[in-house]
């Protein structure tokens, strides 16, 4: 494709729809899936791509029986986009703060399966928000922790609830609250009926271990003793395997008690194999005041506020 003898001077209204129609068909993995979303047909999609595709003097994708594609470019222009309508969301918020008035979005990345803490601070927080400002729109993304730090620095997120791991430049912390993780097998397994389980047969049953994007450092040490022969990149696919009665498997007590409390999992010498790990909030260090965030994060304060000094199944909350 010819790129344009000069610069991009500036966008107007119709570039900005046309890196919407854009945006929306690499989120949705291809022109045929982004019919509905847009509500156009594939074919006037693809007039919108030819379009922006001439205006950028960028090839963004490859269509074919291969499927579609991004392009180097392509991905240099959709991480760019994100950034451009996280910032005319951030100047929105800034001008409905202006008239006091709570308005906006926010986008907030959480690490899967954390709903069933018994103490979960970021529903509460969420509450409040909702009846404080019903115009606020919510937008969650449920994605890896490393995904939810990148979305929060390039400013795809204004918040991220994630564990707490390394010191990662950039971001603020707030604390939230520690998560208590046990082993635990499925009914089926041979260790699921024993009466003394020996420490020697839980080092040699079959066993989870995460994938690198889920290792826990307070974990490594019981993760070592074990006979690792499956991996999971999640939480829900731990479940998976150890319902299988097949394996053991870490998983936090608050995500397994459903299963317990059935009968379909049992955990295994919690005094030894068990470990804690501290959860928090992370935002963008030096970010421009928006009403909506800040209210966001002073309700997330206010729950560790009411919530200090007291003990949920899963042990002390941590105040922010």
């Amino acid at each position: 494709m010819t790129k344009p003898a000069r610069p991009l001077s500036g966008l107007n209204d119709a570039d900005l729809r046309l890196l919407r129609v854009f945006k929306t068909v690499v989120e949705c993995g291809g022109f045929s899936a982004a019919e509905v979303e847009l509500n156009i047909s594939r074919a006037a999609i693809s007039l919108h791509m030819a379009d922006l595709e001439r205006r950028l003097g960028l090839r963004l994708c490859r269509r074919g029986r291969a499927g579609f594609l991004l392009t180097d470019e392509g991905r240099m222009a959709y991480e760019a986009a994100l950034r451009l309508f996280a910032g005319l969301e951030s100047f929105r918020s800034e001008i409905n703060a202006a008239h006091g008035r709570l308005r906006g979005e926010l986008n907030i990345g959480i690490t899967d399966n954390l709903v069933t803490m018994p103490k979960m601070r970021v529903t509460d927080a969420l509450r409040g928000l909702k009846q404080q400002g019903p115009e606020v729109r919510v937008n969650i993304r449920m994605i890896p922790p490393n995904e939810i730090e990148r979305g929060v620095l390039d400013g795809r997120l204004h918040v991220g609830v994630v564990p707490a791991r390394r010191a990662l430049p950039g971001l603020d912390r707030l604390p939230l609250y520690q998560e208590e993780s046990h082993l635990y097998c499925g009914r089926g397994h041979p260790l699921f009926d024993a009466e003394t389980v020996p420490d020697a047969a839980v080092e040699a049953a079959d066993a989870i271990a995460p994938t690198e994007a889920q290792q826990v450092p307070e974990a490594a040490g019981v993760q070592r003793a074990l006979t690792a022969t499956a991996t999971a990149t999640d939480r829900e696919g731990v479940a998976f395997l150890i319902l299988t009665g097949c394996y053991v498997g870490f998983l936090p007590t608050h995500y397994a008690r459903q299963w317990v409390e059935r009968g379909a999992m049992r955990a295994l010498l919690p005094e030894r194999f068990h470990y804690a790990q501290e959860f928090q909030a992370v935002t963008k260090t030096g970010t421009q005041a928006n009403l909506v965030l800040e209210r966001f994060l002073d309700l997330l304060r206010r729950t560790g506020m009411e919530g200090a000094g007291t003990k949920g199944v899963d042990g002390p909350q941590k105040s922010g």
